[in-house]
């Protein structure tokens, strides 16, 4: 009997591996989502065909996202602290349109922590981009921060900030548990450029995959969408007068250029027509149109037509006093 029971043990150890080999593996994470991080990506009305693709790729990129209908410009900022609230999210990111030309970006963490307000540039989205790089939907990004971000505080709030926004938690349920893209925030001429690139084997060079585009930081907000004022770019410069400069420099080039017209007018020598002979014919000299000065008082002047009133009314009041003596 005992020599009998470890041949059935062995069996049963056989019979166990092959059940777990035939068996579906279950689920690779098996951890607890914990971290309840939600972002609400949405923008105001007037974005334009670049805009509204980039709201998209981003929404693609954070399965921890979600989205709301656009909100209209006359409305105020601190309302969307209460969209938030209604959406359960604790962090947004709000697109703001002007002039149909310029684009603002909000990174706030609702509905009391700080917030940022850059201006973005040079956007390229997916679709624009069309690169090789490819990556899993769902998937969890590496971030990669330039040094510059550690070297001063303003850089360093920023970091925290955009850690807290675009890293995916852990054990989300729409994530998949897989890392194959990076995305990057590197600093240069004092404005934050973000890409991503695809992670194709530890050893081999990265492959962008898009989108990309350029934050200038306006400035960081204490509060929510407002508040007292923590730091102000000293070296941002508004679209209205990065505008305004161009056209008076080009003004200027207009101008030097009608200048450079009008120089050679100048400079031409003009034509010296030949002496003409008769032109001479009506000129005196100065001799025969000599003034004459009189010395003695001229005498006045008789006036005739005065003489001739007075006779006038001499004879008409002797005819008066003729026809008063007839009539008597």
């Amino acid at each position: 009997k005992d020599a009998e029971q470890p041949g059935k043990l062995h069996d049963n150890a056989e019979e166990a591996e092959e059940e777990d080999r035939d068996r579906i593996p279950g689920p690779v994470c098996k951890g607890k989502w914990k971290n309840k991080e939600r972002i609400l990506i949405f923008s105001s009305r007037g974005i334009n065909f670049r805009t509204r693709p980039l709201m998209q790729d981003l929404r693609m990129l954070m399965p921890h996202s979600k989205a709301d209908t656009k909100m209209d410009r006359k409305d105020k900022l601190f309302m969307i602290n209460e969209i938030c609230e209604m959406k359960n999210c604790n962090k947004c990111i709000y697109f703001e349109a002007k002039k149909k030309q310029d684009l603002y970006m909000w990174l706030s963490n609702s509905p009391q922590e700080p917030s940022a307000k850059f201006l973005v540039r040079n956007i390229h989205t997916l679709a624009e981009l069309k690169m090789t790089g490819n990556c899993l939907k769902g998937s969890q990004p590496l971030l990669s921060f330039d040094p510059a971000f550690d070297e001063l505080p303003h850089y360093a709030l920023l970091k925290e900030l955009l850690i807290q926004i675009f890293c995916t938690p852990c054990y989300h349920p729409k994530s998949q548990p897989f890392v194959d893209h990076v995305f990057t925030f590197t600093i240069l001429d004092n404005r934050i450029r973000f890409r991503k690139f695809q992670i194709i084997e530890e050893d081999a060079p990265l492959v962008e995959i898009g989108p990309r585009f350029v934050l200038n930081l306006i400035r960081i907000f204490q509060g929510s969408f407002g508040g007292p004022t923590l730091y102000e770019n000293p070296h941002y410069q508004s679209p209205n007068m990065h505008r305004r400069i161009i056209r008076s420099i080009t003004a200027v080039k207009y101008k030097q250029q009608e200048k450079d017209v009008q120089k050679p007018r100048k400079k031409e020598p003009k034509t010296i027509l030949p002496h003409d002979p008769t032109a001479d014919v009506f000129v005196t000299s100065a001799e025969e149109n000599l003034i004459e000065i009189e010395w003695v008082k001229p005498e006045p002047k008789v006036d005739l037509k005065a003489g001739e009133k007075r006779v006038y009314k001499q004879q008409r009041r002797m005819k008066q006093k003729l026809n008063s003596g007839n009539a008597k």
